[in-house]
């Protein structure tokens, strides 16, 4: 039950005031807060930005604008702007017992604001703001752990839950009419095949999972909006497959819509992300088709490749330079000597990529071209093979693509 505040008259401008200064009070909070609350602090920078940020500006603009017009700010105006914003919280797993904590630390920063905003004259406004901050608190906390109860007891995990099993079973080549009926999800001829790799980011261990679990949820919300709720993924934070049914009068729509979804992705996950897309697989085809596009992808990622979507097409030599055989083996070693040297890996690596340049090489490595061209040359001493001959070039380029993909000892 809300303690009743004083009255106030007239004009009201400490709550104007504390308008103005909203956007930059709101990233207040948001540091104040979630910012501060380990082991939320811990996590990558901007991590709640994108999602939080934009709530708390809103709503909170919202309420100094209700306490204003002299108006209550309901429960169901708070549910507006919260109830997206917690769904996420809970299906991302992030403890509620964080998140009231760091509500609370919002709510400490915003009234530490308004009392050094207030003038000693505004003592009776700055009660008003103060007990309509509580009532705000009071309705956030309630709609938050209404919000949690809810996702848990929900049916989407277990939605999603069958449509993950449906998935794992197409690329299995296993029988799937029983689990399609379960999962609510019509089984169709040809599917799109899209690897999805990330590029590994080392995490704190306290937040690792929660870093996962986010990325894991934005993926199927995106590939969701993406097919109209018919995707079927296998991810776990850092790669997976999703599955696409095709559709003959959506087919050329689908390879349009696919081209920007690497570039979204990355944006939205905060790391390179590599897709490897094959277009049109009849179900039967679909555990070679994945098992396809995840090299692809795969080679794209230890190839340090940009952010993007690929076919084989874009890396057939470097795929057929890694498939199982006396060659591949016979190549990598070719480099062996240079395994125990990193420095001369790297000018390895410097060398092919700018090739003739050298001080352009020696620069990327931030060493004098002096020293670059004998790292040059103490290459073509250990391994045999001038790194300056053209031909002796793409010979080591082949070899070092190998020796990232599979590096001695998982070669099989």
């Amino acid at each position: 039950m809300a303690v009743a505040s004083p009255p106030v008259t007239g004009d009201l401008p400490l709550v104007s005031r504390l308008l103005t200064r909203w956007p930059q009070i709101a990233e207040r909070m948001l540091a104040a807060g979630l910012g501060a609350t380990p082991p939320a602090s811990e996590l990558p920078a901007g991590h709640f930005t994108a999602e939080v940020l934009p709530t708390i500006y809103a709503c909170g603009r919202a309420v100094l604008q209700a306490i204003g017009e002299r108006r209550e700010f309901t429960r169901a105006e708070v549910a507006g702007f919260v109830v997206p914003v917690a769904e996420r919280h809970a299906e991302d797993r992030f403890p509620l017992a964080l998140l009231i904590e760091a509500m609370h630390g919002s709510a400490q920063s915003v009234l530490a604001e308004a009392a050094a905003q207030a003038r000693p004259e505004e003592k009776d406004e700055l009660v008003v703001v103060g007990s309509r901050l509580l009532d705000l608190l009071m309705h956030i906390n309630i709609v938050v752990v209404e919000t949690y109860t809810e996702v848990e007891q929900s049916i989407y995990n277990a939605e999603r839950e069958a449509r993950r099993e449906l998935c794992t079973a197409l690329l299995r080549g296993l029988p799937a009419e029983e689990l399609a009926a379960r999962a609510d999800t019509p089984l169709t001829d040809r599917y799109t095949v899209l690897a999805i790799h990330l590029r590994p980011d080392e995490q704190p261990h306290t937040v690792a999972d929660l870093v996962a679990r986010r990325r894991i949820r934005i993926l199927h919300r995106t590939l969701d909006a993406l097919s109209n709720g018919t995707a079927l993924v296998t991810f776990d934070g850092a790669s997976g497959i999703a599955l696409l049914p095709n559709h003959s009068e959506s087919a050329k729509s689908d390879i349009t819509r696919h081209r920007g979804l690497a570039t979204e992705l990355s944006e939205q996950l905060g790391t390179a992300v590599y897709l490897a897309e094959c277009h049109g697989v009849p179900r039967a085809d679909l555990p070679g088709a994945a098992d396809q596009a995840a090299e692809v992808a795969t080679l794209a990622r230890l190839l340090n490749r940009p952010t993007g979507r690929y076919q084989l097409d874009d890396l057939l030599l470097e795929y057929q330079l890694t498939r199982p055989g006396p060659a591949r083996d016979r190549l990598a070693q070719r480099i062996a000597p240079l395994l125990r040297n990193p420095h001369l890996l790297e000018a390895l690596e410097a060398h092919l990529e700018y090739g003739s340049d050298r001080k352009a090489a020696a620069a990327c490595l931030h060493v004098h071209p002096n020293t670059f061209s004998y790292r040059l040359r103490r290459i073509a001493e250990l391994t045999g093979i001038d790194p300056a001959e053209p031909t002796n070039s793409r010979m080591l380029a082949a070899a070092l693509t190998i020796h990232r993909l599979y590096p001695a000892g998982d070669r099989s």
